[in-house]
């Protein structure tokens, strides 16, 4: 009986992961409000009614969609910040332009969907980014730099790295979807990024004085 439990649980994931998957596929084309849930199940081939074992709606999917775009990514965040000295920028810039480079739709759908018309989805990424935000500054806060600094400004502080790494995200997207996409397009990206984020260093430096 557990067997067959089991099997029929990983049945039940894979098809959880098959409508993931063909919405995200179907989402390079057209936002999320516009998805309609028998596009996603054609493209599975399952019937509509499979849908609701595995979502409440298309918005539910959104936010499942979010969470696997952006949930596995703060261990990798909180090590990136943890890193000491100007590594951190050098560090944080390699680990965005390679995650751009694996998961491009994921990093397409939170571009398009952060201010889009499904506000479930939204308040999913509001949220994910806030936690960013806060692991940021936990660790900004370790920096001998940090010393004297009120808790509001380092969490505001940590909001201007998060909202950096996003344009940093966009930017190398609008690479690979350049018509010719070549390695000089990267590093000259790679230079760029690096350079804003350490004009933001380059201010905090001096937002004491």
């Amino acid at each position: 009986m557990s067997h067959t439990l089991g099997i029929r649980q990983a049945q039940k994931q894979n098809t959880r992961q098959a409508l993931l998957d063909a919405a995200l596929g179907l989402l390079e084309e057209q936002s999320l409000s516009s998805l309609g849930l028998r596009e996603v199940t054609r493209a599975v081939g399952v019937a509509p009614t499979a849908f609701y074992r595995h979502f409440r709606s298309t918005a539910d999917l959104g936010v499942a969609l979010v969470d696997e775009a952006l949930g596995s990514l703060h261990p990798m965040v909180r090590t990136t910040v943890a890193t000491p000295g100007a590594e951190r920028i050098d560090r944080a810039v390699r680990l965005i332009a390679d995650h751009v480079a694996a998961h491009p739709a994921h990093v397409r759908f939170i571009a398009r969907e952060r201010h889009g018309g499904v506000q479930p989805v939204r308040a999913a990424i509001r949220d994910q980014l806030a936690r960013f935000a806060e692991e940021v500054k936990t660790e900004l806060a370790k920096d001998p730099e940090a010393e004297g600094w009120h808790d509001d400004d380092l969490l505001m502080l940590a909001h201007l790295y998060v909202d950096q790494m996003l344009i940093t995200a966009s930017l190398f997207l609008e690479t690979l979807e350049s018509p010719e996409p070549s390695e000089a397009e990267r590093q000259r990206v790679t230079r760029i990024a690096t350079r804003q984020m350490r004009l933001i260093s380059l201010g905090r430096q001096h937002w004491l004085d």
